[in-house]
C-alpha cells in the first residue's frame, strides 16, 4: 500500500489525455468504497471537454486548475439511495479517497476540491449540470498526468505527539 504514503495533491498537469481504461478504473475504485448500510449513494459525472472543464473551474477561487486538467470527476450523492441521510458525506468521502489513491496508483495526479456543504458551490454544480433537487454535489476531483516536479512522492507526516493511547 505504498500509494497511501506517496499520494499528493497534484494541481498542475501535462497536456495529455487520460485513457478511457484508466477513467474506468478510477470509477470502479470509487464504487468499491465502504458505505453506511451499503447505500452507495454515489453518482459520477466525467468531464473531459475543454469548454466544460473551463465552466467547472468556476466553482471557487481554489478550483482554477480544473481548466488545465484533461479530466475532472464530479461526485454527486443521490438522495434516493440514502437510507441513512446523515452518513452520505462519509460515503462520498470514502469514494473520493479511493479515486485519489487509484489515480496515484495509475501514475496520475489528482486533487480533491470541496463542494459540499458550501451552498454556493453546491448550487453552482447543480445549475451547471441541471441536477434535480435529490442530487447533491459533493466534490470535484481534478485529474491528469502530473507536470514535472508535481509527481506523487513520499512526505513523512507521521507525528507521534498526535497519538493517544487509551485516553487523551
Amino acid at each position: 500500500m505504498d500509494v497511501i504514503f506517496t499520494r499528493r495533491s497534484v494541481r498542475r498537469y501535462k497536456k495529455q489525455v487520460v485513457e478511457q481504461e484508466k477513467i474506468e478504473k478510477l470509477l470502479k475504485a470509487g464504487m468499491q468504497a465502504p458505505s453506511a448500510a451499503n447505500q452507495q449513494p454515489w453518482e459520477f459525472i466525467v468531464v473531459q471537454k475543454q469548454e466544460n472543464l473551463d465552466k467547472l473551474a468556476g466553482i471557487s477561487a481554489y478550483s482554477k486548475m480544473v481548466a488545465d486538467a484533461p479530466l475532472a470527476i464530479v461526485l454527486v450523492g443521490n438522495e434516493d439511495r440514502m437510507r441513512l441521510q446523515l452518513h452520505w458525506e462519509q460515503d462520498m468521502a470514502a469514494a473520493t479517497q479511493n479515486i485519489l489513491l487509484e489515480a496515484a496508483h495509475l501514475g496520475l495526479g489528482a486533487v480533491w476540491l470541496g463542494v459540499a456543504p458550501i451552498k454556493e458551490r453546491m448550487d453552482y454544480i447543480s445549475e451547471l449540470y441541471g441536477l434535480k433537487k435529490r442530487l447533491k454535489p459533493f466534490c470535484v476531483i481534478s485529474i491528469g498526468y502530473p507536470e514535472e516536479g508535481q509527481e506523487n512522492k513520499f512526505v513523512d507526516r507521521y507525528d507521534p505527539d498526535r497519538v493517544h493511547n487509551e485516553t487523551y
